[in-house]
């Protein structure tokens, strides 16, 4: 705050005026249309991401002969740059919405498999064997075996899931879209509009921070609840 007072320069703007800014956007209208949109474009990837995800890294960490097939296009897609997947279905398929989600998707996807492969491979053999004896069915290994023992890497994949999905998001719509917060930091970009650039960034990362606080922590708290349980005394 202090260096922006001295400098007195609109590339460093103070506090105030990025508060004025953000208000000034929010009266009209425009922050909250181009956050709603970039926040469907997060939830549908993220979703999209970890339902292919947690199928892929199950079913590798299942069988070792689809492990041994899809491993290297795992390793592949991990090592691609998320800007060389965006260009290149910007490419093929146009600057559309489909092009967009589906680059976002792409990038997350591998890192999903890889947690919850693991986790997968971790998963009790006795308890396997206890539910063959008792003849489960899927639907009941499903959830009362395999979701429980899954649960805390299905979390961990989901928090960091929402940090990268979301960056990429920024990205995707500076780079092909007309609307969302990467369009609008894109369009400040090009006057040097600080001031709206951090406003439009701090709109975003205080929506991103309640989710986690108020979603994804309890959840995981809920996940590792089992590390420490609640010891009675008589």
């Amino acid at each position: 705050m202090l260096l922006s007072h001295l400098l007195d320069s609109s590339l460093l703007p103070s506090p105030a005026a990025v508060l004025q800014t953000l208000v000034e956007q929010a009266s009209s209208g425009q922050l909250w249309h181009h956050l709603g949109v970039t926040l469907y474009r997060v939830i549908l990837s993220f979703v999209l991401a970890m339902v292919l995800g947690v199928a892929l890294g199950f079913c590798m960490g299942r069988w070792a002969t689809v492990n041994a097939v899809l491993d290297p296009v795992l390793v592949l897609m991990l090592n691609l740059p998320a800007l060389v997947t965006i260009i290149l279905l910007y490419v093929w398929m146009g600057l559309v919405e489909p092009a967009a989600i589906l680059a976002v998707v792409i990038n997350k996807v591998p890192n999903v498999a890889v947690t919850v492969r693991e986790g997968a491979r971790s998963l009790d053999r006795k308890l396997e064997q206890m539910a063959t004896v008792y003849r489960f069915g899927w639907p009941q290994r499903l959830w009362d075996l395999w979701l429980p023992q899954l649960f805390p890497y299905l979390m961990a994949s989901a928090r960091g899931g929402l940090a990268l999905i979301w960056k990429i998001v920024l990205v995707v719509e500076l780079l092909g879209r007309s609307d969302g917060i990467g369009f609008q930091l894109h369009m400040a970009f090009q006057v040097f509009d600080v001031s709206a650039i951090l406003a439009y960034s701090l709109a975003f990362i205080m929506v991103v921070q309640l989710i986690e606080l108020l979603v994804l922590q309890p959840l995981e708290r809920r996940a590792h609840r089992w590390r420490h349980p609640e010891v009675t005394h008589a």
